[in-house]
């Protein structure tokens, strides 16, 4: 068995036991309730779950305490053994109470199945536990003897590498001293050449690094005229656009100064128009009292002008002094 079906059986044993645990504790729960609720004072009735909440607690204890300790290969003595059992054994006590105490042998049997099944599954549980730690650590010491066994054998085969490897080398020295008296006799002639390819190799050096100069040197000029190519197309697009922009400044300059030119010869004639005979249209009034107004002429003078009231003429003046007031309703009458 391998390190993956060992932890696979642990999830396996661990959630099947925290299910039968879970289950025990709600059906405890569930059947020990109505016990103590019966067996208390009425006004302490709410206290009736305390105490198969506390039994299950010391249960949930037990069962973890034993899973690590069986992890660690420990042993906690004589108390968890007593405090396993207790619990235990108080858990069925409370669930076959009912039973019991209406000498009902059924429900003592039925209401035994879940305190009994939680007792044997937590000893079960934790010998298994154990048992695997028991493989686990069988398996490791396993693993530990092949890795010393593998270890033995590269220290032996790096002792006969490093004794062929002393061979090789005296083997070596021994062609070595061979070789010195032939490689003297050659020396003198190996220094010749090398020292004519070395002029030779110097030179094509040399004639190499003057075209990869005059190269660069071309490659930078044409990258400075590109460069300044580039910043005149530049210059003179940003000249254009200024051109371009004080252009179309002039125009609106000039366009609006011929807008304020027609509204003033506009006003001018709504001016020179007199005081009306008649009272006239509320349109024409008004536009003849925006006259009035941008001319900074006196309430009484444009009243005359349009014919209407002194009062109607100083709510408009107000509205034009205010345009939040009636600013919609005169540029509808404007229209």
């Amino acid at each position: 068995m391998n390190s993956v079906q060992t932890r696979s059986a642990e999830r396996a044993l661990s959630g099947g036991t925290w299910l039968i645990v879970c289950g025990a504790m709600l059906y405890s729960i569930l059947t020990v309730t109505p016990l103590m609720a019966d067996h208390t004072a009425p006004r302490w009735a709410w206290t009736a779950p305390i105490l198969p909440l506390v039994v299950d607690a010391a249960v949930v204890i037990v069962v973890k305490l034993d899973d690590v300790l069986a992890r660690l290969g420990g042993h906690g003595g004589t108390w968890p053994i007593l405090l396993r059992w207790m619990t235990g054994l108080m858990t069925w006590a409370l669930n076959i109470g009912d039973s019991a105490l209406r000498k009902d042998l059924v429900g003592v049997a039925v209401h035994s199945v879940a305190p009994l099944l939680l007792i044997v599954t937590a000893e079960t549980s934790l010998a298994y536990r154990r048992a695997l730690a028991a493989a686990q650590a069988a398996l490791q010491a396993e693993r530990q003897a092949e890795r010393d066994r593998a270890e033995q054998k590269a220290r032996e085969r790096a002792e006969q590498a490093r004794a062929d490897a002393r061979e090789e080398r005296e083997y070596a020295a021994t062609q070595e001293r061979e070789r010195r008296d032939h490689e003297a006799r050659l020396a003198r002639e190996q220094g010749e050449r090398e020292e004519r390819q070395r002029r030779e190799e110097r030179d094509e050096r040399e004639r190499r690094e003057a075209a990869e100069r005059e190269t660069r040197e071309r490659l930078e000029r044409e990258h400075e005229q590109r460069e300044q190519e580039r910043l005149n197309r530049e210059r003179h697009a940003r000249e254009r656009a200024e051109a371009e922009r004080r252009e179309r400044a002039a125009k609106a300059e000039r366009e609006q100064r011929e807008r304020q030119e027609h509204a003033a010869r506009e006003r001018d004639a709504l001016l020179a128009r007199g005081p009306a005979q008649t009272k006239l249209d509320e349109g024409e009034a008004r536009q003849i009292v925006m006259a009035a107004y941008e001319a900074a002429l006196s309430v009484r003078q444009a009243a005359e002008l349009c014919g209407w009231s002194v009062g109607w003429v100083s709510t408009r003046y107000a509205e034009h002094r205010d345009p939040g007031t009636g600013g919609a309703e005169l540029a509808i009458a404007s229209r």
